[in-house]
């Protein structure tokens, strides 16, 4: 498809605009004055769910109503003026620091731009020479660029390009029309014989169900087990709950309202039911080809856990979205036994840095090698393990 021309609709926000070589950058403070291009590019260009807008808006003001950040939305135009990519921002102060970062945080799994299809894109040496001069307009110290695939969609990621291996990378499945013949292609003989037993001992405790919010009481239902599976399972391991914090929650609760009733909420919840009773929970970002596993908990009763109901959660999910058309299924970054059980690829991440000033370059330095040591951590089962535990005793109450 053709690059998107400019649109008088869409004026700088902020006024500021920064050119290199052919390339044209707008920065918006309000991402509003983008909304229509933004929403054209996520049907017609290349981005994952986490990119979209009403996955990114709710984000955002849940975040900035406890003033965590400002956002700004970064548009990219070709010699010609089409066109090449949007790229949110969020900007944070850390240690007087004023450093940009994607919109999403640790709730977004991957981060990248939205990229116009058949655009002409930058280098990663040319994007980040754009960034740089953006960063001066912005009074930035230093862009980070976490978990950032090297490619998507058939695109590579400029950013991407330089980057050093992120501590964990993704997992992922390419799903088919023929749901039984992708769980064949997922899991081993052995293994789907072993969730068969699973799926039918939770069945003799009663009637088990799949399924999907349709309707805001429905979200709310399953998003409320969700948060007390997870309470429940963190207070067991003695470790702190990311979930327990007031905005996160006002962000899952805007994102599974956002778009639900035209059937394709920013982010689409789950349940496998026992009678009446939610024994699983499964919240996904989800665009028209992708399903982007964000969270999961099930119900720590032993009758009920010994069943596995995440896992036969999982495979309903699968089965869901090969019906729905969808083409791939990922369980997000981080590892975990049943991601690469239920996920047969492995999407490779990096992470980068920009540094704008001096003290930006020495604080993109020092966080460059402590997300190197996490790393090493991580692949090194030994160390991973003894880390393990000593975050459990250091979460333990005295």
């Amino acid at each position: 498809m053709a690059a998107l021309a400019p649109s008088p609709g869409f004026p700088l926000s902020s006024g500021a605009t920064v050119e290199r070589h052919q390339f044209t950058t707008e920065i918006h403070a309000d991402s509003g004055a983008v909304e229509a291009l933004w929403r054209e590019l996520e049907t017609s260009g290349a981005s994952s769910p986490y990119q979209r807008f009403e996955w990114q808006r709710a984000y955002a003001e849940a975040m900035s109503a406890k003033g965590r950040f400002e956002t700004r939305a970064v548009v990219l135009r070709d010699g010609a003026g089409h066109v090449s990519l949007l790229l949110p921002l969020a900007i944070e102060r850390r240690h007087g620091l004023r450093i940009a970062v994607p919109v999403g945080g640790k709730q977004a799994n991957y981060h990248l731009p939205l990229f116009a299809r058949g655009a002409v894109l930058p280098s990663g040496a040319e994007l980040r020479a754009l960034l740089r001069e953006t960063g001066r307009a912005l009074r930035l110290d230093t862009y980070i660029f976490g978990n950032l695939p090297l490619s998507w969609d058939g695109f590579a990621n400029p950013l991407a390009e330089g980057g050093r291996p992120s501590p964990s990378n993704g997992y992922r499945l390419a799903l088919s029309g023929d749901a039984e013949a992708t769980l064949s292609r997922a899991l081993s003989k052995d293994g789907r014989k072993k969730l068969r037993q699973k799926d039918k001992k939770l069945r003799e405790l009663g009637p088990v169900a799949h399924r999907v919010a349709r309707t805001a009481e429905e979200a709310e239902a399953i998003l409320a087990a969700f948060l007390d599976q997870k309470r429940a399972r963190f207070r067991e391991l003695g470790l702190p709950n990311p979930f327990d914090d007031e905005a996160t929650q006002t962000f899952l609760r805007r994102a599974a309202r956002a778009g639900l009733a035209e059937g394709r909420p920013a982010i689409e919840l789950h349940a496998l039911m026992l009678g009446e009773r939610i024994v699983a929970s499964f919240g996904a970002a989800i665009d028209a080809d992708r399903c982007c596993g964000m969270f999961t908990a099930f119900d720590a009763a032993p009758e009920i856990a010994r069943c596995s109901p995440g896992e036969l959660l999982m495979l309903e999910a699968i089965r869901f979205h090969c019906r729905a058309g969808r083409r791939v299924f990922d369980l997000g970054v981080g590892e975990a036994r049943y991601k690469s059980s239920l996920c047969n690829e492995v999407e490779e991440l990096v992470d980068a840095t920009v540094p704008v000033t001096a003290r930006g370059a020495l604080y993109a330095a020092a966080l460059a090698g402590l997300l190197g040591l996490k790393r090493m951590v991580k692949r090194t089962p030994w160390l991973f393990r003894a880390a393990k535990r000593l975050r459990s005793l250091r979460a333990a109450p005295a």
